[in-house]
């Protein structure tokens, strides 16, 4: 199931796409609020916007929007909402969603072609660890999605690594979806009870929450250490976000997330929203299109990244998003060099002896930001500190303070009872 526009030139997308702009604008005069307000305030007019160009016209809207005028943002009355979900709160306070019945079809498409995109079929089961509940937008879509793909699913839910090595025995799923760090605690418990998981018939892994690319497409340590381990295993990234309600997977090629044009409008900003070049990093915006209950013009995800325009060799004319460089918010400037958490994810991870960690940040007593990391292993050597330190400083130039823990109790910081996906990343810097 693969939408024809993917396949279109650029000027037949852009066509296509202004198109469904015009609708969005009817849509959000007549229903939004927030956007009413907005429009009024910047002596804008809703006609008046018609082509992409356009949207430059109008302010951009952030998470600090959402948060304070959450309701505002609503364009249905409450008894047409189905299902209420909340971002994650990464980046703050998290923000309520409430989604319509079509809502959740258009989730349900976009998560059926994302699957299709990383070569699923009606002919697979997938094995789903992260959990559907907990007002968590990503489970539930990935369970929609499979369903409208016409394949089986298995809602297992995250960690345990005992069940799910169960569940794979007994029903014989041929793909997982999952955080990919949590793969590697999979192949640690089959290599403990010596379980043959290279011949399990699982091809496929859809890993999401977590980068297991670099910049150049190649897999980053930690995409590495799952490959060097399970070898027939073929790992595809996924992007999203609930502000969108959209995804942008991987086809086998792995050259970054395929933009599904019908679902939604990406832009790539600067920090003065300026457009940025193909090659230059940029915050990605999105307008979304085709939502029913709480539809978004131009918000910034704090998500930093590049985009490819050339076509890609599965034949779709779509952008590619590139990995997550670093979310906006979650830029540390330490000692005269600026870095984001997943630079420091890739060196943790090709430690051997480090089992897990956290990266936690806060301003100190002259304001700037100083990182300390908690990392996880059985027993501290303080040739584990030496050697962490040298790999910081060959890569990023600077060494942060390292604090050596039991790996349970790194855990229990990783996973707290509340959060629906690991916490590697703690700011606890002053506003």
């Amino acid at each position: 199931m693969i939408p024809d526009i993917e396949y279109k030139t650029t000027e037949e997308i852009k066509y296509f796409q202004e198109n469904k702009l015009i609708n969005l604008m009817s849509y959000l005069s007549e229903n939004s609020k927030f956007y009413q307000k907005l429009f009024e305030y910047s002596n804008l007019i809703f006609d008046e916007i018609k082509t992409l160009e356009d949207l430059q016209k109008i302010p951009v809207t952030e998470k600090k929007h959402l948060q304070k005028y959450n309701d505002d943002f609503l364009c249905v009355p409450k008894n047409k909402i189905i299902d209420y979900i909340t971002t994650s709160g990464t980046l703050g306070d998290p923000v309520t969603f409430a989604l319509t019945d079509k809502d959740l079809d258009r989730l349900a498409y976009n998560e059926c072609i994302s699957f299709t995109c990383a070569d699923g079929s009606s002919e697979d089961i997938y094995q789903q660890m992260v959990t559907i509940d907990k007002r968590f937008m990503a489970g539930l879509a990935y369970y929609l999605g499979v369903r409208r793909l016409g394949a089986g699913i298995i809602r297992v839910g995250g960690g345990i690594p005992e069940l799910q090595w169960d569940t794979i025995k007994r029903i014989k799923p041929t793909a997982f979806i999952t955080v990919p760090s949590f793969l590697l605690k999979l192949i640690d418990y089959a290599e403990k009870n010596n379980i043959d998981y290279q011949n399990t018939g699982v091809q496929k892994a859809v890993c999401i929450g977590e980068p297991i690319r670099n910049e150049n497409f190649e897999l980053n340590k930690l995409g590495k250490k799952i490959k060097e381990k399970w070898k027939n295993l073929k790992l595809y990234s996924t992007y999203a976000s609930t502000e969108m309600a959209s995804a942008f997977t991987e086809c086998a090629a792995g050259k970054g997330g395929h933009h599904h044009p019908e679902l939604i409008i990406v832009e790539f900003l600067d920090e003065n929203n300026n457009p940025v070049a193909e090659d230059e990093a940029g915050e990605l915006t999105v307008t979304t299109l085709g939502v029913e209950g709480m539809p978004l013009l131009r918000f910034k995800t704090g998500d930093v990244m590049k985009h490819y325009t050339e076509k890609c060799s599965c034949g779709r004319n779509t952008v590619r998003l590139g990995p997550v460089i670093g979310r906006k918010k979650q830029m540390i400037k330490y000692k005269g060099t600026t870095l984001y958490p997943t630079s420091l994810y890739d060196i943790l991870d090709d430690i051997e002896e480090i089992e897990n960690y956290v990266v936690e940040v806060y301003t100190n007593d002259i304001g700037t930001d100083e990182i300390n990391i908690y990392v996880g292993v059985n027993e501290v050597k303080l040739k584990h500190e030496k050697i962490l330190k040298d790999h910081f400083r060959a890569k990023l130039r600077v060494a942060p303070r390292i604090i050596f823990k039991n790996p349970k109790e790194i855990a229990r910081k990783l996973f707290p009872e509340t959060s629906r996906k690991p916490m590697k990343f703690i700011d606890k810097r002053d506003n």
